[in-house]
């Protein structure tokens, strides 16, 4: 059976999602880095091979179990995401002068009356959402196009803030929405997604089912030349009316002079046209532009199609206002989205947890200076890591263990554990160390236990829901990474 599910499904979830944050027992979400390690044909420990890529044309990753389970094996930090770091966006489109734009209608996709056509905007769109019907100016102020004067191109930029239309030079009539605040321009622009709010002052001076706009189908034939007025809109709603002109015989001009509410069913008829004055009309029909719920600028993210959410991150330098959790001495190649992770067993609250394992080296013998992303081992244990950074003053070794050889398993295949005071060596650097047998000790914030620290972040816990492989970002002390996900429903 023919069937849709309608954008107000995709809003809906995108509102849920939203109010997850804010909740009186809210979700909790942490973006995380990882991935310090190259992207390339790895061997299992079945000595079987992996195909990861490359740092140039990384894979797109996996929908699977085992691809969350290997994510959260190189994970390297993760930070908070809490309720004002996320917001509703909409695709952004500058106005550009000589642009035609497409203008709103509520019935794009429809069948035009008295055909099987579908009703597409000028730009050759066949949903609302898809249609180019609203601008951002060089003023930042958002605007709806309500008609663009026959598919005319647009040569005034539309300004003000006035609640009511505002019509330019060029003939465009326009509505203005919202104006984007420095925040939000700072936290929720970019080059493709602009925030979506709804303007409080918008919002109340909407008029649910007012018709501002009437457009012209088929001037019709044989009517008596003349402008005529107090033309009533018809349908559900009250007070609508519009005046024509007729030049030759055929409704050349139709201009709404009371915009009524109520309506969600408006027409104009013929004979109404004729009784105002426009005699032995016939064939007329004009289009009565019915706004959505609420009138327009009620809720501009329901009406600019907000099923977009953007979560916005800095990651700054360490992280050392927050315990310093992210590395610097080694770069990343993903970017994930964690539901609900836990943290020594309990629900992860901290600002930023570092995901790395971490060991202390005993102040004698000195240990040697490993360096990032050279395989270590243990002697023993037989225990096998990857070096993610070494801090020589605190002698400290953060190191990730994957399922790969090389990396995190042994010659038989097995990940184990690193652990007592057997001497760990670097296989490029040669370097080597005694971990601690100190039975507790803090260096750098961290406290260790005979030696060694487990990740902050516990692994497996909580969901993965977003995973995205790039090119090798490096970073620095003095660095900022800012980075805006935008999430679809």
């Amino acid at each position: 059976m023919p069937a849709i599910i309608t954008n107000k499904f995709r809003i809906n979830n995108a509102e849920q999602f939203s109010e997850s944050f804010s909740e009186a027992s809210p979700e909790v979400y942490y973006l995380g880095i990882g991935r310090p390690q190259a992207f390339a044909t790895q061997i299992r420990g079945d000595l079987r091979s992996d195909n990861q890529g490359t740092d140039s044309a990384a894979i797109t990753p996996a929908d699977s179990v085992i691809e969350e389970f290997n994510t959260f094996d190189d994970l390297l930090a993760a930070k908070k995401i809490t309720s004002s770091d996320i917001s509703f966006v909409v695709p952004r489109r500058n106005w550009t002068t000589s642009t035609v734009y497409d203008y709103y209608r509520h019935d794009y996709g429809n069948r035009i009356t008295g055909t099987t056509t579908t009703q597409t905007a000028n730009s050759g769109a066949t949903t609302l959402f898809d249609a180019t019907f609203y601008v951002l100016t060089t003023a930042r102020n958002v605007y709806k196009v309500l008609d663009n004067n026959g598919n005319a191109a647009s040569t005034t930029e539309p300004t003000g803030t006035s609640t009511g239309i505002l019509t330019t030079a060029d003939g465009y009539k326009w509505k203005y929405m919202y104006t984007l605040s420095a925040t939000q321009q700072a936290n929720f622009l970019s080059t493709d997604f602009m925030a979506a709010v709804t303007d409080a002052t918008i919002s109340s001076a909407a008029v649910d089912g007012s018709i501002n706009i009437v457009k012209i189908k088929s001037g019709g034939t044989g009517g008596s030349n003349g402008t005529f007025t107090s033309i009533p809109i018809r349908g559900d709603g009250t007070g609508g009316t519009i005046s024509v002109t007729v030049s030759g015989g055929i409704v050349v001009t139709a201009t709404v002079t009371n915009a009524g509410s109520g309506y969600t069913i408006a027409y104009i008829r013929n004979a109404d046209i004729v009784t105002a004055g426009a005699t032995s009309l016939t064939g007329c029909e004009i289009d009565a532009i019915i706004p959505p719920k609420g009138g327009h600028g009620f809720n501009a993210v329901s009406e600019l199609g907000g099923f977009f959410v953007m979560l916005n991150a800095s990651l700054e330098g360490t992280e050392s206002a927050s315990t310093g959790d992210f590395t610097v001495e080694n770069d990343f190649r993903r970017i994930v989205l964690l539901r609900n992770p836990f943290s020594g067993g309990s629900a992860a609250s901290a600002t930023t947890l570092r995901a790395t394992k971490a060991l202390r080296f005993a102040a004698s013998p000195t240990p040697g200076t490993f360096v990032v992303d050279e395989e270590i081992n243990q002697a023993t244990t037989g225990a096998v890591g990857k070096v993610v950074e070494f801090d020589a003053a605190n002698r400290i070794l953060h190191y990730i263990q994957t399922r790969f050889n090389d990396e995190g398993v042994d010659s038989n295949g097995n990940r184990t554990a690193f652990s007592g005071a057997n001497v760990i060596t670097g296989q490029t650097s040669g370097a080597t160390g005694t971990p601690s047998a100190v039975a507790s000790e803090t260096a750098d914030q961290i406290t260790f236990t005979s030696g060694y620290k487990d990740t902050e972040l516990d692994r497996h816990k909580g969901d993965i829901i977003y995973i995205e492989n790039r090119a090798p970002i490096t970073r620095a002390s003095d660095q900022t990474e800012n980075i805006k996900l935008i999430i679809e429903f």
